[in-house]
Order: C-alpha cells, then structure tokens, then sequence
C-alpha cells in the first residue's frame, strides 16, 4: 500500500504544480480572435486573464524603471509593488503555454492551444535606454516563448514582444540578436528598415484621418487607409490605430467595419465583450 501510495503522489506532483499557479485553461468554445487587441491591458480587473477569456491575442503594458525593477501602470503615482511586467504578464505567458505544451500542443505550447501567435506590445514610460536594457535581458530569460530577430530575420514563437512608448532605436537596430520588435510610425513605411526591425506600424488616427465613424468615410481616407495597409503588408508589417472611438455607439461600429474591412491588423479598444461581439459577429467563419 505504501508503494502505490508513493507512485500516485509522484504522478500528481507535476498536475498540482501547474494547477497551483492559477487557472491557465481555455474556456470551452472560446474563439481566439487574431484582430483584438487590449489598450491599457493592465487598467483591467484581471490583467492579461480578463483578455484572454474574451479571445485577445494581443494586449498592451505600460512599463516604468524604478530601481532595477519593471513596474507596470498607466502614470508613476500608480506604480504598485507587486504589479510587475513578470508578474503580470511574462510568468503568467510562460506558464500558460508549457500547460498548453504539456497537453500535446503539435507546436509545443502556444497562448491558445493550436492559436495563432500572440502579440505583446510593451509601452516604455521612462527613460529609453535604461528601461529597455533591463527589459532585454528579463525577455531573455523567457526566450523559449518569445519570437527573435537577428540579421537573418525572425524565429517565431509562441509570443512576439513589440516596444512602444520610449523605444531607443538605435540600440535596439545595433543588437545581433532580440526578443522584441520596434513600434514603428506612419513616417517608418516608406523607410528601408525591415520588417526583422519594425513588424508593426502603429499610429494615432485622429492625426491621419478626420473620418471619426460618423456617416460614411471619406473616399479619399479610405483610399489612404487601404494604400497604408497595403503598403505595410508588403514589407511583412502589420497595421495598428489607437486614439480611435472606443465608446458604445454606432460610431465606434462603423470605423470598427472600416478598419476591418480594409484589413488593419489590430483593433485597438478597452472593450473587451464589445470588441469580442463586434468580431465574432462580422469575421468569415
């Protein structure tokens, strides 16, 4: 009876070790929605969790540097001790997808089991250098889920981290070898920076275009809009607006159409059922 004993206890060691972490499942049903992107990610109830059981495969966290550690919050005032990028976002990640890799993902463990991959954007709130050699080396130590890209180009992986915010270019274009891609602007399109440099082009749209969901969009925006996503696709980068409306309203759902529509790769919204319906109810099956 003892050594039966025993022999149970050593198979549920590795079950109560993931399951003591947190609940990291799927919910049954659950579409992993490869446009849907979380704004302020953090500002919710759960971080990271709250998006991912509405199907987000993108979410966004603002980063302070204080005193060696990487502090997640909107402004300074708000930094907390035991809010940090590991904490909230890459241990959780990182357990997540050795659970999915566990139960016989063919990939070896992705976010959302047989999902695309997913998309960390890292907003750096102070100072450019300083923060972004501490985040470099924390990614490092997570490199067997995070895409990297050297001189040949990229190796995919489970998550692929983009730095926005304060993002030191120089820097990051003079490393052999990184864990996370540049946020690039409207302005970087027509530059000869790869893709292995700047995989996303983001931007303000109030400052690009005047159409705010109100009647119909202009013909000559929605021609500047289709030759941006065109442009961007062609160099392997994918498109992403913010500063577009993001309160329930028939606005909100006809530039979500648009955008949609002209095949932006990421829409950007605090709305996370909203946002969720809105794809699933106009996404070809």
């Amino acid at each position: 009876m003892r050594a039966k004993s025993a022999i149970v206890v050593i198979w549920l060691v590795p079950i109560l070790l993931i399951c003591s972490c947190g609940n990291f499942s799927t919910p049954a049903g659950l579409t992993p929605l490869r446009r849907a992107h979380a704004h302020n990610d953090y500002e919710h109830d759960r971080p990271l969790y709250d998006a991912l059981d509405h199907g987000f495969t993108s979410v966004e966290a603002d980063i302070h540097l204080v005193d060696g550690q990487l502090y997640v919050a909107h402004d300074s005032d708000k930094i907390t001790p035991n809010r940090t990028l590991r904490s909230l976002y890459l241990e959780p990640l990182s357990r997540r997808i050795a659970q999915n890799a566990v139960l016989g993902t063919p990939d070896g463990g992705r976010v959302y089991p047989n999902g695309p991959q997913f998309t960390l954007f890292i907003d750096i709130k102070t100072e450019a250098v300083a923060t972004y050699k501490v985040l470099s080396k924390m990614l490092a130590e997570y490199e067997s889920i995070f895409t990297t890209f050297d001189s040949n180009g990229r190796t995919d992986k489970a998550v692929v981290a983009i730095v926005s915010g304060n993002r030191p270019r120089g820097l990051m274009e003079s490393e052999a070898i990184r864990y996370a891609g540049y946020d690039g602007r409207l302005e970087d399109l027509e530059s000869d920076a790869p893709a292995s440099l700047i995989p996303v082009i983001s931007d303000n749209w109030t400052k690009h275009f005047s159409f705010n969901g109100t009647g119909s969009m202009p013909a000559k925006e929605r021609q500047k809009l289709k030759k941006i996503v065109e442009t961007a696709h062609k160099k392997g980068q994918r498109v992403r607006f913010w500063a577009t409306p993001d309160k329930p309203s028939q606005a909100r759902q006809t530039l979500w159409r648009e955008l949609l529509s002209n095949d932006v790769d990421l829409i950007n919204t605090d709305d996370l059922a909203g946002l969720q319906q809105f794809l699933l109810q106009h996404t070809p099956k």
